[in-house]
């Protein structure tokens, strides 16, 4: 997910301002003996169409007010949420029959059927939906890409309603991680009732959506900068809920949301940089590890661009010290990366070696053979200076991060100048869209604990390659990892030599692995933090009498 969660990090969804920090509100909830939540977040909610979303900021928000077949659960297992049971699966492993809650419904008290399963999965791969998650579907349910492709219609897809509360869905291939994808939020079904009423006016309000999870919104419009969830009563789980209202304001600046913090109005803060020494040993900190990758991507978007150079990407991508970038300007337990794959994510399927232990570091820091590969560039274009612009969002960390990234590069190839954008998260979103960047500070979060959930990003025509890179032997690698699901190892094995060419290539500069410094009041309970998918999940949470 972009962390950019787009990413996907997420991730990101999708620098460090995508994350849903919590934090923000009024009032100590623990002394009011009411179950209330105050959060801050560091970023806007982009979207809350759930065909559209793809960013963390909005997969968290989507996942607390909305359910698919599955939900992770407390510890980040999946548990059934809108299917009443486990499918019936075929001999051949292609066809999945499941039977939707017969106490399922939304908000406004319509039932949830396998109907608005259909809807909500035809939107997304419908080409006029331009969803760029739809590639989530390319390749897994039946048709799915001639569809994206134009070649056949939405109502053609590898998805039916039986009856109203049984839903039948046709694979293309039998996947070893497809029960995964069905608690992501692009799977999440979608009232087309609603929908088709509301038109062009879904979604861009609190008051223009139905809910079918555990919250419901309030209090919010698109771009806004503070949001209400308060408790679904129409919830099938409803009675598991013990919050009643989770408040969210944006602050954007640490130091804000400290102050906040320290006066107990707020519940719960990510702390970077400066601030996470200050609280050293503070028994209210704690260290959450994460999946999200940040990493520069490289625009290709113009044939005349020096990023068209692979010389010229590779050194920018070894000429700055992820290590001191890491504990200088982070402080919060970040690692740096060396290359796609997050550590943690996946194992080795005969092995169990983890997949960024057994490829190891493939694009490092060294100042020398970034220099190297800069002359090289340089005489290959026929020039003796290049200037770029760096896209970052407008967060306190990510301009110390940019501002920290551009006197690295400058200092340590000469004849590079680097300029400075940072701008809104939903505004860096639209551009990293459209293609509207040179260099670009961007994450992602894994959406399934799988490595081609990072690695597919860069697959020519993936709907979040908006760097455009391309490799012709590299999508063949991902191309056929899809198709091995019964030789697992040879799999495997595939998409380790296929990060092996994207790095090769410099087709991305890896910054860090995420770990998030959290400060949280001691009455707060149950926030479930999760490796993959939505960062958080409020369903177990509550205040501590």
């Amino acid at each position: 997910m972009v962390i950019n969660k787009k990413a996907s990090l997420l991730f990101l969804s999708l620098c460090t301002a995508l994350v849903l920090v919590a934090c923000g509100g009024s009032g100590n909830a623990s002394n009011s003996g009411d179950q209330v939540l105050n959060l801050v977040a560091t970023a806007e909610i982009p979207t809350m169409d759930s065909a559209l979303a793809d960013d963390t900021v909005a997969f968290t928000v989507l996942t607390n007010v909305n359910e698919g077949l599955y939900r992770q659960t407390l510890d980040g297992t999946l548990e059934l949420g809108m299917a009443a049971e486990d499918p019936v699966v075929s001999e051949d492993g292609l066809t999945y029959t499941f039977k939707i809650r017969e106490n399922a419904n939304w908000s406004n008290g319509d039932p949830v059927t396998a109907q608005d399963f259909v809807y909500g999965w035809q939107k997304l791969v419908d080409p006029e939906t331009a969803a760029s998650y739809s590639y989530m579907m390319s390749g897994v349910i039946a048709n799915a890409t001639q569809i994206m492709n134009g070649e056949m219609k939405p109502e053609e897809l590898g998805v039916t309603a039986l009856d109203d509360k049984t839903l039948e869905v046709q694979l293309e291939t039998n996947l070893p991680y497809f029960k995964d994808l069905l608690s992501l939020t692009m799977f999440f079904p979608q009232n087309k009732a609603v929908v088709e009423e509301l038109g062009d006016d879904y979604a861009l309000s609190s008051d223009n959506l139905v809910y079918n999870g555990p919250f419901m919104l309030e209090d919010w419009v698109a771009a806004g900068v503070s949001w209400t969830y308060v408790k679904n009563p129409n919830y099938w789980d409803a009675e598991t809920v013990a919050l009643d209202q989770i408040n969210v304001d944006v602050m954007k600046e640490t130091s804000t949301s400290l102050n906040l913090y320290d006066t107990d109005a707020t519940d719960r803060i990510l702390l970077k940089g400066e601030y996470v020494s200050q609280r050293a040993g503070d028994p209210e900190m704690h260290t959450m590890p994460t999946s999200s990758v940040f990493y520069l991507k490289f625009s290709q978007n113009d044939p005349n661009s020096p990023l068209t150079n692979k010389n010229i990407r590779k050194a920018i991508a070894m000429a700055f010290d992820k290590k001191a970038y890491s504990e200088v300007v982070l402080q919060d337990g970040s690692i740096p990366a060396n290359a796609l794959v997050p550590r943690g994510l996946a194992l080795d399927p005969e092995t169990q070696e983890d997949f960024r232990e057994q490829n190891g570091d493939l694009l490092s820091y060294d100042v020398a053979a970034a220099q190297e590969y800069w002359e090289a560039g340089l005489e290959e274009l026929g020039v003796d200076s290049i200037e770029l612009e760096l896209l970052s969002d407008d967060t306190d960390n990510s301009k110390r991060s940019s501002e920290f990234i551009q006197s690295q590069l400058t200092s340590n190839l000469e004849g590079l100048k680097i300029n400075l954008r940072n701008v809104p998260f939903k505004v860096r979103l639209e551009a990293d869209n459209s293609g509207d960047y040179d260099i670009q500070l961007s994450g992602w979060g894994a959406d399934y604990a799988d490595p081609i959930n990072f690695l597919e990003l860069f697959e020519t025509g993936n709907g979040n390659n908006t760097s455009k890179y391309s490799n012709p032997e590299f999508d063949a690698l991902i191309a056929e990892s899809r198709t091995e699901t019964e030789d697992l190892k040879a799999r495997w094995n595939l998409l380790l030599e296929a990060e092996k060419i994207m790095m090769e290539d410099g087709a991305i500069g890896p910054v860090y692995q995420r770990a998030n410094a959290v400060l949280e009041k001691d009455y707060v309970e149950n926030i479930a933090e999760h490796l993959v998918g939505a960062e958080y999940s409020y369903k177990w949470t509550s205040i501590k009498e």
